[in-house]
């Protein structure tokens, strides 16, 4: 169905969505090109919410030239009017031939009606050329419109034992230089941090982006920092609450310490379940609601066993150096104790690579 020049210039297109890999947000990332007779004629990838589309800046590229053009588009051209105009409208104007896209708007309100409006003005559609590669670009995106939450990876570093910190809690460092460098590209793409008051407590972290390059690209942007803290037991003089955007999840607050958190510019949101704990699902809904579309945790064995059990993981990161921390150290997961080795997490390994000295594993759950 696909030739040879479908897939590079495909290939192409998807190249060109990466670059707003830290950008988009909340909207997906999209590339495209328009090619003729052989040649690129026109390219363009989606920079920020509200700028010009992916099909836009590739169909000003091409000119008059993308008349009886092919379009070649990470993700199904919009065909509502939202923050910018629908895109299907501007490719019809524009009089291409023939509209490629990897995958359909996973929006099920409007999946399948860009490219149907096209095809009702005679332009030939196709869609599912590379889509795997497309739904990598988009995870976020993807699962806050299919699942109503975010997607959820979770971030842990550990010695080759599975230990995350010692038996006093001292975790700084287990990793080397190379690996939280490149724990900051993975920051720099999500919306939203996930952190819980142990961690916060312990570490007194900032978790921010703080790559030069990587500031630059989001011009000064930030994650939200969230803080799951049940009982509000959080310091108003944390890192962490220094510099605003900050949201703070609770249960209760028994101390009555909620406005003096808000005077630090954070603010608050009561989210108890039925055993006093914070309602992780209830809060991925309210984030989502909020339109974030990818949620890096980094948080100790508790919150990463408490959305474990709940299933609420997409993806891990394990960092793994090459050490030995021994039994007394803590683990990665606090989880009710397994007893039958079917009620093991079967994870399914994506991609192994060296960071450095140490490794970094990439996995989720097996289905």
């Amino acid at each position: 169905m696909f030739s040879a020049a479908d897939h590079e210039y495909m290939t192409r297109a998807l190249r060109l969505a990466e670059q707003g890999m830290y950008t988009t947000m909340p909207n997906p990332r999209v590339g495209c090109v328009v090619a003729k007779d052989g040649h690129i004629i026109g390219e363009g990838f989606h920079l920020r919410a509200g700028e010009p589309h992916a099909e836009v800046h590739a169909l000003r590229m091409a000119r008059e030239a993308a008349r009886g053009a092919d379009v070649y588009v990470t993700l199904e051209p919009c065909s509502h009017h939202g923050r910018t105009p629908p895109c299907a409208e501007a490719l019809i104007q524009a009089g291409v031939r023939r509209v490629i896209a990897a995958m359909h708007d996973p929006n099920p309100r409007v999946s399948g009606k860009g490219l149907a409006n096209l095809a009702s003005h005679h332009i030939q559609t196709a869609s599912g050329l590379m889509e795997s590669q497309a739904r990598a670009l988009n995870p976020g995106f993807i699962s806050r419109m299919t699942h109503g939450r975010p997607f959820v990876r979770s971030k842990m570093a550990a010695s080759l034992d599975g230990k995350t910190s010692l038996s006093n809690g001292v975790s700084q460092w287990i990793t080397g230089e190379a690996a939280r460098k490149d724990v900051q590209h993975w920051r720099a793409r999500s919306c939203a941090i996930l952190t819980a008051f142990p961690t916060v407590d312990f570490d007194d972290p900032m978790m921010t982006v703080r790559l030069p390059d990587l500031i630059e690209k989001k011009q000064g942007s930030q994650p939200l920092r969230v803080v799951v803290d049940s009982r509000l037991k959080i310091s108003e003089q944390a890192q962490i609450l220094q510099d605003g955007n900050v949201l703070i999840a609770y249960a209760a607050d028994p101390d009555s310490r909620a406005e003096t958190l808000q005077h630090t510019g954070a603010e608050l949101m009561q989210l108890p379940d039925p055993n006093g704990q914070v309602c992780l699902r209830s809060l991925l809904r309210a984030l989502a609601e909020r339109e974030i579309n990818e949620v890096l945790v980094e948080a100790g064995a508790g919150l990463n066993g408490a959305l474990q059990q709940l299933g609420l993981i997409d993806e891990y990161l394990f960092y793994y150096a090459p050490v030995l921390m021994g039994d007394a150290g803590k683990g990665m997961f606090s989880m009710t104790a397994l007893t039958e080795m079917s009620q093991r997490i079967q994870l399914e390994i994506m991609d192994i690579r060296h960071v450095g000295e140490d490794i970094r594993v990439q996995a989720k759950p097996k289905t």
